[in-house]
């Protein structure tokens, strides 16, 4: 799923994602002192627009073009101010220590990266700041499907709670679990639940 799958998903929908931010990320940051975040595979955007509306100061990051188009305009209507960051995260990895929240949600990072990918990403964290990874629970074995029909294998990916062992020294766990979804899965598909990683890392 590189650049161009993406960009030709986006051209192709009037709308890919709900427009709703995610469950997780209202639950879990809902009261954290706003600072700088992170919002990596910012998609349409709802997410790193739901995070502004809150006072945090977003860099929205996406591979694709067409995403960050779609969310800057998404951002205006909203009468927000997001930093679009066009980037092939983690493969360009973001400037260490410099936000004070990295939000991934539902984001793909393949094995094939390596670890060194994970810490890439967590590397971004300030001291104090706060690392949040949400991804679907295949645990009983359903793959997925690309929007293009296309079968993923998800064993092939990085699962939220791989960060606990790639962090290493220097962080707090604080959330490593697997939960029912805040909202309801669309219809169809097997994600009713969801897996959860939030860690800070200390000063």
């Amino acid at each position: 799923m590189d650049e161009t799958y993406w960009d030709t998903l986006y051209r192709t929908r009037d709308q890919v994602w709900s427009g709703a931010p995610n469950g997780v990320l209202v639950v879990e940051i809902s009261g954290l002192a706003p600072g700088r975040a992170l919002e990596v595979g910012c998609g349409e955007g709802a997410d790193a627009i739901w995070l502004a509306e809150q006072g945090w100061r977003v860099t929205a990051a996406d591979i694709s073009q067409e995403a960050l188009t779609r969310a800057g305009e998404a951002a205006r209507a909203r009468e927000v101010t997001l930093t679009l960051l066009h980037s092939d995260m983690p493969a360009t990895p973001p400037p260490p220590a410099a936000f004070d929240l990295v939000a991934l949600s539902y984001f793909p990072l393949h094995r094939a990266l390596g670890p060194a990918s994970l810490r890439a990403l967590a590397e971004a964290v300030a001291p104090g700041g706060t690392l949040l990874v949400v991804g679907h629970d295949l645990a009983a074995g359903h793959d997925h499907q690309g929007h293009d029909g296309t079968p993923i294998r998800m064993a092939d990916f990085y699962a939220p709670a791989d960060f606990a062992e790639a962090l290493g020294e220097g962080w707090t766990t604080l959330v490593n679990e697997t939960r029912p979804r805040v909202s309801p899965a669309p219809p169809g598909t097997p994600h009713t639940h969801d897996t959860v990683f939030r860690a800070q890392r200390h000063n």
